[in-house]
């Protein structure tokens, strides 16, 4: 049976050395989940401008439900301008504001919320006071749905509160080996190790599960008294951007089916490797379907 998984947050274009590719952790995360078989929604905004239509026209292209895709008369649509390093790295500069800053909670989304299964969210797209309170009421708002935090810590848009708020409000937090650290000293938690880490977190929020991502090197998964880790999959990198995304779409959608934690880590780091490998956040399997595409990374 579907799930309704809703990506909540920034839609923007990613604006990289010789092309231009739509991008945004919720539409990248949507577009995963609806390749594995799952309905991903967009709850995001964007302006009333060129950038805006192609972005919808692209999403509808890709099947990629839009119906509570916010327009905004006022605000142009996102941008992030992304330099790659030679090992594929990603770093990026977000124009601001934009139109996700001043996202809304209007009926229809309070009925999205009512009606999801899961919502993902980032710290990025709660730059805005605006835009973190209407995240934080819609979570508040999905009462039945599994709330997935994939902490983004982009330029200085995150702090001590929205960290801590935003982890009250989840039952699953993800997070990569270079923020842990980072999110341990904001939240005045001692770090010494990847695994105590996670489970100090787990511990001080309440949390169902902590996930740790370490790239290449595959990550470490902390459920109750359960610990998986897993190395990772060997591909030749084309570029990161959106592989952590595909990997919280497949680690969400395992975790919907009750899969165990193992289960979660194999489809979660086949995702991200997969994504890594191709071009853009958002690629076309060339095998038919994304099963095959994940099969062969495996």
């Amino acid at each position: 049976m579907k799930k309704k998984v809703v990506g909540i947050g920034e839609v923007l274009w990613d604006i990289l050395p010789g092309r231009t590719c739509l991008g945004g952790a919720p539409s990248n995360f949507a577009y995963i989940t609806m390749l594995l078989g799952d309905e991903g929604v967009v709850a995001s905004r964007i302006g009333d401008d060129t950038r805006g239509v192609e972005a919808l026209r692209r999403m509808d292209e890709l099947g990629i439900n839009t119906e509570t895709l916010q327009i905004d008369r006022e605000h142009a649509t996102g941008t992030v301008h992304v330099e790659v390093d030679d090992k594929g790295m990603p770093r990026y500069e977000f124009a601001c504001p934009v139109a996700w800053d001043f996202l809304e909670l209007t009926p229809a989304w309070q009925h999205l919320a009512a009606t999801a299964d899961a919502v993902c969210f980032g710290s990025l797209a709660q730059r805005s006071e605006t835009s973190r309170a209407t995240i934080q009421q819609f979570l508040w708002s999905a009462a039945r749905a599994v709330k997935i935090f994939d902490v983004n810590l982009r330029q200085s848009y995150y702090s001590q509160d929205v960290l801590a708020e935003s982890m009250k409000l989840a039952d699953i937090v993800k997070l990569n080996d270079e923020e842990l650290p980072k999110v341990m000293a904001l939240s005045r938690l001692p770090h010494q190790d990847e695994r105590s880490s996670a489970q100090r977190l787990m511990d001080a929020y309440d949390l169902t599960l902590v996930c740790v991502t370490r790239g290449a090197r595959g990550s470490l998964l902390l459920k109750d008294d359960e610990v998986s880790e897993h190395g990772g999959f060997r591909v030749k990198v084309a570029d990161t951007v959106g592989s952590g995304d595909a990997f919280a779409a497949g680690l969400v959608h395992e975790y919907l089916r009750g899969s165990s934690l193992d289960q979660m880590n194999e489809v979660a780091n086949s995702a991200g490797a997969w994504v890594a490998s191709e071009v853009g956040a958002m690629p076309i399997p060339k095998h038919g379907s994304i099963e095959n595409s994940l099969t062969e990374i495996r």
